[in-house]
Parts: C-alpha cells; sequence; structure tokens
C-alpha cells in the first residue's frame, strides 16, 4: 500500500484543521432511507460550512504547514479555491485562484469575497492548472497547491474518514461512496478506512461523461479524457495526476459511473428529503447509491458541494415544483 497519504498524520489532522470544517453532520434520514428501498444510508453532510464543500479541510490542513503570510497558487474550477481562499485570508497568506472561462459565476464571487485574486485562463480546468503551474514557475517565491498532488491535502480530507468510523453508525457500514474529482478525498477517507475499519468497500463516483480516473485505475497510470462531457463540473477532470492514480490504487476498491440524469434526480431527492441544494458533483454519491450501483444494505454517502450555478437551480426548483403538483392532494384540501 502507498504510505506517503499517512493515517497517523490524519488523526492528528483533527487537532490542527480550524473545527469549522470537523464534526460535520452524520445521520440517517428516513425519507431519504425510505426513496432508497430501505437501505439504511448514511450521509455525511460536508455542505454546513464556509465554502460548503469538504474542500476546506485539505486547504486549512496544507497551509497550516506553510510559514505565516507566505503566498500561494492553485488553479480551481470553484471548491478547491474557494477552500484556499478561505484558509490563505484566516491564515494571512496572499492567495491567487487560475479558473476556467466556464468557472461558476457564484463560485468566483465567493473567491473574491475571501480575498483571492481570481484570474481567468483559458476554456477549461485543463488550461487553468497549466497557467497556474506557469506563473508559480515564474514566480518561484510562491507555493503552488495542486489538489491531487500534495498528500497534506488528501490527509486533511481524510478526517472525514475518522468522523466516518466514529459516528453514528460508524464501522458498521457496508461501503463508503465518494465523488472523485482530483482525488483527494477517496485517497485520504480510503487511506484511513483500509486502516481502521478494512471491510468497508471504497466506492469512488466519476460522471459518465468523465470518467478519468476509473480509465487511469483500469490502466493502472493516468488516462486523459480528451472533452468530459458532464454538467458535474466539480469532478470534471480531464486527466488526474500520477500520484493520485498510484494513491487511489492502493485503497480504492472500485469507480462507479453515473449520468447526468441521475446526478440530476439525485440533487432533487437530496433537496426533497434532506432539505440541501447540492451542485451536480456533490450529488455524485448519492446517485450512484440511488441507481443500485453499490452493493450492501448500509452504505455511507458523503454529500458534499452545495455551490450550484443559478441555472441549476432554477431547473431543480422547476423539477420540485412538478413533483408538488403531481402529488396527490392530502385528505381534507383542496386540490
Amino acid at each position: 500500500m502507498d504510505l506517503d497519504v499517512d493515517a497517523a498524520r490524519i488523526e492528528k489532522a483533527v487537532h490542527v484543521i480550524d473545527p469549522l470544517f470537523l464534526n460535520t453532520p452524520q445521520y440517517l434520514d428516513e425519507q431519504l432511507c425510505r426513496a432508497l428501498g430501505g437501505r439504511e444510508v448514511t450521509v455525511k453532510l460536508e455542505t454546513a460550512n464556509p465554502v460548503r464543500s469538504f474542500k476546506g479541510r485539505g486547504a486549512d490542513l496544507m497551509l497550516s504547514t506553510l510559514a505565516p503570510g507566505t503566498p500561494v497558487v492553485c488553479a480551481s474550477s470553484g471548491n478547491f479555491g474557494q477552500a484556499v481562499a478561505y484558509a490563505g485570508r484566516a491564515r494571512g497568506m496572499p492567495v491567487e485562484v487560475f479558473v476556467p472561462e466556464t468557472v461558476n459565476p457564484g463560485k468566483r464571487e465567493r473567491m473574491e469575497a475571501f480575498g483571492a485574486r481570481v484570474v481567468t485562463a483559458g476554456p477549461d480546468g485543463a488550461s487553468a492548472r497549466e497557467a497556474a503551474t506557469a506563473h508559480a514557475e515564474r514566480h518561484p517565491d510562491r507555493v503552488h497547491l495542486r489538489d491531487g498532488l500534495q498528500a497534506t491535502i488528501a490527509e486533511g480530507a481524510g478526517t472525514i474518514g475518522v468522523e466516518l468510523t466514529r459516528g453514528p453508525g460508524g464501522g458498521g457500514f457496508d461501503a463508503v461512496v465518494l465523488p472523485v474529482g482530483d482525488g483527494a478525498l477517496i485517497n485520504g477517507v480510503g487511506r484511513w478506512m483500509k486502516e481502521h475499519a478494512p471491510g468497508v468497500r471504497v466506492v469512488g463516483v466519476n460522471a459518465a461523461g468523465a470518467p478519468s480516473m476509473r480509465e487511469s485505475l483500469r490502466a493502472g497510470r493516468p488516462v486523459r479524457v480528451e472533452d468530459p462531457r458532464t454538467f458535474a463540473d466539480g469532478i470534471a477532470v480531464h486527466r488526474p495526476l500520477e500520484a493520485s492514480v498510484r494513491r487511489a490504487r492502493a485503497v480504492v476498491d472500485e469507480v462507479v459511473l453515473v449520468t447526468d440524469e441521475a446526478i440530476a434526480a439525485a440533487m432533487d431527492l437530496a433537496a426533497r428529503t434532506l432539505g440541501v441544494v447540492l451542485e451536480p458533483a456533490g450529488a455524485a454519491g448519492l446517485a450512484a447509491v440511488a441507481e443500485g450501483l453499490v452493493p450492501g444494505d448500509r452504505p455511507a454517502v458523503v454529500i458534499t458541494g452545495a455551490n450550484p450555478r443559478p441555472e441549476q437551480v432554477r431547473d431543480l426548483a422547476a423539477r420540485l415544483l412538478r413533483t408538488v403538483h403531481d402529488a396527490p392532494a392530502a385528505p381534507g384540501t383542496r386540490s
């Protein structure tokens, strides 16, 4: 097993990361369980924090290892950039984030609100990463953070695994289901689970139109998807990093694929049962469970990413309204 992501450091990280990102809700929702055929599905809700995703854990832990005032650079489709910006502001570190032209405007606005300098660079995430790399090479005083590269970022995300095993239902799960973009989340949580709950399957979820991690694990090396086609931009990765693939090979049991239609249905389900408005990437794990892609009666699903685009919110609201209009009237009410 690749040990550069270390379980002992994951446990220590619990005492370093900003408490705002820790001990997130973990519970069974009866309505959700009924909708999923009576399965005991534990949800781990990584949305109730300042950046509305799990990314704050790894970003804050990574910045804690740097000298005060160190300027940092990263590329992001939005959530990682928010996390680095928030942690950088809290720790007095200047932050520059390179984003694609297609960046969610709400995510960009939040990055800037957290004090980051946001630079538009090219049509997609790959071009933003290239621009960030070139900028860091021109300015060697800046530390270049790459989501999926530094082991510390994955170790911060791995604290979710600590909470899963020690919280309600801990140790009794059949599987832990996680969306997969750059891989820090699944590699951190997977490393902890293999050490402390080895009987639990670690299942990743790619969008069907962006299966780069699944194809990379099958090939045993990073595989590039030339034209990711999914509305789940948070997991629309062209090519995972070699370090991320290497770690995933040691801790991931399976990566499954979900369609955009299944993700949209899971967003609807989360809104109706959990009362959470998710972005598409944040609903990918729930979509995999709802589609029957994860065997077992007691899965745990990490719900992360509540920064949808305005049009996604409108589409979700329209679906919910149709659900209300199509539902039969309750006894004693007027239709």
